[in-house]
């Protein structure tokens, strides 16, 4: 027999486990009652568990973070239904190995699950070949991806698949998981402190394949697991973040509304998770930029200076000096007062436009109106009364002052006095 045949025959799934391979690996659960985390998605008669008990499986898509449990519901469907599985990466198959899986699925009586992960990295013609197989049961296709796969999976594809999602495993969870692992047996006789396992249970990030690494590496040499020996295993803390994709809008629309909400800890912290994930941070100050004026506005007029700042200071010295700019920039717009009525005014009068057109301004207002217009320079204070809306909007109103701008309201109370304008339009 050829060398390594025999090692590969007993690392298939199915023929026993390996002690080579990884505990994440050894410690996979093959049962819905095994499974850890997904409570919601598999409790007792939801549509998914129904369909995996009843042995009658759908093609569908898993999407959630790494180390939820994608790979592992796969199998446990297929396991349920008693289908031959099938495992592709799309990053590494394409049309043939594809053609391949159906071709040997037409052969087969007891059905094929066609596992393949990240399915977002297959183009259209890659995914609109699987349609025809998907549509006519030939196999049960799982897609599992870590992407909105609303975004990234054809409409065609997508309409004939069901879409779940999966969440990243709690701190809970994750304890659980490496009781289980030590229960076992699977690194020997090794005990595991309790902070040790909070420290793994937090900073796992929510994957099994993570802290089960961790632990496993950890348990290497030693008879216990403390704090120290944990950290070390773990060496960072996991930063789940993708530039293009679900975290990286989630992460900045947390940032916004953080700052909003003026909690600066929470602006600094999300500002944190974008810069160590790898953020752009060009994008960042962009939308600091644009936060300063359409939530600060004219409640701090200097915050549009400041964030205009830092931006001009991301291109200027880059990575990583500029991070000082922008958190002196997060900090100072997050305490900054606030104030949307800038934002709200002009809405106002575009919405005015909208609905009636653009009308003419008055004859006064027009170029060559000679001496027609009134030079407000020429009267005390440098205010004219005369009208400068267009006709039949002379009392129409756009711009309301809020309680964070009290030196503009008192001005706008004067420029509206001289003009007759006292009392507001009905």
């Amino acid at each position: 027999m050829p060398e390594g045949l025999m090692e590969r025959l007993f690392d298939e799934p199915g023929r026993g486990r390996s002690r080579r391979e990884p505990l994440a690996v050894r410690m996979r659960p093959t049962t819905l009652d095994e499974l850890i985390g997904q409570r919601a998605l598999l409790a007792p008669g939801t549509p998914l568990r129904r369909a995996i008990e009843s042995g009658q499986p759908h093609s569908m898509i898993l999407y959630g973070p790494p180390g939820s449990g994608k790979t592992t519901l796969a199998r446990i469907v297929a396991e349920s239904a008693g289908a031959a599985f099938e495992e592709h990466s799309a990053v590494e198959a394409g049309l043939a190995e594809v053609r391949g899986v159906i071709e040997r699925a037409r052969h087969r009586d007891d059905g094929t699950v066609f596992f393949l992960d990240e399915i977002h990295r297959f183009n259209r013609p890659q995914q609109d070949a699987l349609l025809r197989a998907v549509e006519e049961g030939l196999v049960v296709l799982i897609g599992a991806t870590t992407e909105n796969p609303r975004h990234e999976v054809s409409t065609a594809l997508l309409s004939r698949l069901r879409v779940y999602a999966m969440e990243s495993l709690s701190a809970e969870d994750i304890r659980e998981l490496l009781e289980r692992a030590l229960a076992r047996g699977e690194l020997g006789e090794v005990a595991l402190d309790p902070d040790a396992a909070e420290l793994i249970a937090t900073r796992a990030g929510g994957d099994a394949r993570v802290a089960l690494g961790a632990l496993e590496l950890a348990a290497n040499g030693v008879a216990r697991i403390d704090r120290e020996t944990a950290g070390a295993a773990l060496a960072t803390a996991q930063v789940r973040y993708d530039a293009a994709a679900d975290r990286h809008y989630e992460t900045i629309s947390a940032w916004i509304k953080a700052a909003r909400g003026s909690d600066v800890d929470a602006s600094l912290y999300y500002l944190a998770t974008m810069l160590e994930g790898g953020e752009d941070p060009r994008f960042i100050a962009r939308r600091m930029v644009i936060f300063a004026s359409e939530d600060i506005g004219n409640a701090e007029p200097q915050a549009l200076a400041l964030a205009v700042a830092a931006a001009q200071t991301v291109e200027l010295v880059g990575l990583p000096e500029c991070t000082y700019a922008l958190a002196q920039a997060a900090i100072y717009l997050a305490l900054a007062p606030k104030s949307n009525a800038a934002g709200s005014a002009l809405a106002a009068a575009r919405a005015e436009i909208a609905a009636h057109g653009a009308l003419r301004p008055p004859p006064w207002l027009r170029p060559g109106a000679g001496e027609e217009y009134d030079y407000p320079h020429s009267h005390p204070g440098h205010l004219s009364p005369q009208e400068l809306m267009p006709p039949g909007l002379e009392r129409r109103r756009f711009y309301q002052p809020d309680e964070a701008e009290a030196k503009l309201a008192q001005a706008l109370a004067v420029v509206r006095a001289a003009r007759g304008h006292d009392e507001p339009a009905p």
